[in-house]
């Protein structure tokens, strides 16, 4: 729950400053500068609490923009930019705008060529009117740019917000949804934006390598555990256990692959991002079920003398596989931050299965003890050394 407190206090917040401070507005419509610069179209952009204000002219193919947006923090940078050769950010042209050593604001030009290099330069087509300020938690540039090509009615645009510049230079952004997102289209004839929404083809693959892993190492192999240790307790059970269990582990094992492999799809197509914690924990999954799967292949007979050493080693990766799975699961969630009530959702599997195996636990400790109870009580019952003669009677 503290989470939803925590997003509860930060709204909160917001409601109050946005009362505050009217640049702060939900909508772009109601800001007002204070250049008195006056735009055709403005959009509420998608991610990033960003607004775009902006006016087209066709006679002289030039676009007027006032890019609005509160930096990642308060000493960061905002950007704006068209990229004439793709969608992202590689590629793109763009304005970025932050304080100077003294507190000034200012606005360069910067070739984003990929996403370790930025380099301050002049762009591929012209730029003019390049300002900046900064109020109200919002930093805004101002620009006009003439398009190279002249007939295109729709460009790419993209925009960024960040943290922190050092030695002048803009420091890297965030990789959260809401930063990757961040692009769209700019219809100079229809005046309106498009793009951004966050459930582009990428973002899918985000949805099912989280959904495929969660299904598989957070839950399916929970419930193969729970079903080995506890179900082999009643004998009525035996052997349709064993075929459960081996059932449950192995899907939740294919399931696994095919998780892990859109992961690493994922990964090949995002150059410059890396979750190296949930990549490497990703991996060490992958490797020691694979061995745990082979294992079974080499499984001695209940009466071999290496039949021990290898329940030792089966169990004792069993519950490794559980506990890493689990934590990658959450590691997962944390980067893929989907609503609340997802995660909120899985804690609630996660917890209920704890509480069976809980359950189950006290259950097949009281039969197990039984059933030596019973043993160790059991009447004499005439019988010589089990041999099967009866002790003759006293006189």
């Amino acid at each position: 729950m503290a989470p939803l407190r925590f997003s509860a206090l930060i709204i909160g917040l917001s409601l109050v400053l946005s009362l505050i401070s009217p640049s702060h507005s939900l909508t772009c419509t109601s800001q007002k500068f204070t250049n008195n610069k006056l735009y055709e179209h403005c959009n509420d952009l998608p991610q990033l609490t960003s607004y775009l204000h902006w006016t087209y002219d066709s006679a002289k193919s030039s676009l007027s923009i006032a890019f609005v947006a509160p930096p990642a923090k308060s000493d960061g940078w905002i950007a704006w930019a068209i990229n004439p050769t793709g969608t992202g950010m590689v590629g793109a042209q763009a304005l970025i705008a932050f304080k100077q050593a003294n507190g000034s604001m200012t606005v360069n030009t910067y070739n984003i060529s990929s996403y370790k290099s930025i380099v301050q330069s002049k762009l591929s087509f012209d730029v003019t009117d390049m300002t900046a300020d900064y109020s109200d938690g919002l930093m805004r540039i101002f620009a006009t740019v003439v398009r190279p090509d002249a007939a295109m009615t729709t460009v790419a645009q993209v925009w960024q917000v960040g943290p922190s510049v050092t030695a002048g230079m803009p420091t890297a952004h965030d990789f959260q949804p809401a930063n990757l997102n961040s692009k769209g289209t700019l219809d100079l004839v229809e005046g309106r934006t498009s793009g951004g929404s966050g459930v582009d083809s990428r973002t899918k693959k985000k949805n099912i390598h989280g959904i495929l892993n969660v299904v598989s190492w957070g839950i399916m192999f929970p419930i193969g555990i729970i079903i080995a240790r506890y179900l082999r307790t009643f004998q009525s059970a035996d052997p349709a256990w064993f075929y459960l269990h081996v059932s449950c582990q192995f899907s939740s094992y294919v399931i696994g692959v095919a998780g892990w492999g859109t992961g690493l799809k994922l990964g090949s197509e995002s150059k410059g991002v890396q979750y190296t914690g949930h990549r490497n924990l990703g991996i060490a999954l992958f490797c020691i079920a694979t061995l745990q799967i082979f294992a079974l292949f080499l499984r001695p007979k209940k009466d071999h003398k290496f039949r021990f050493y290898w329940n030792i080693y089966h169990h004792g990766v069993g519950y490794l596989i559980l506990v890493l799975g689990i934590i990658n699961v959450f590691k997962g969630l944390a980067i893929l931050h989907p609503e609340q009530k997802w995660k909120s959702a899985y804690i609630v599997v996660i917890a209920g299965l704890g509480g069976i195996a809980l359950l189950l636990e006290a259950i097949t400790w009281v039969i197990v003890l039984r059933r030596k109870s019973s043993k160790s009580t059991k009447p004499y019952d005439g019988f010589n050394n089990g041999q099967g003669r009866q002790q003759p009677l006293a006189p």
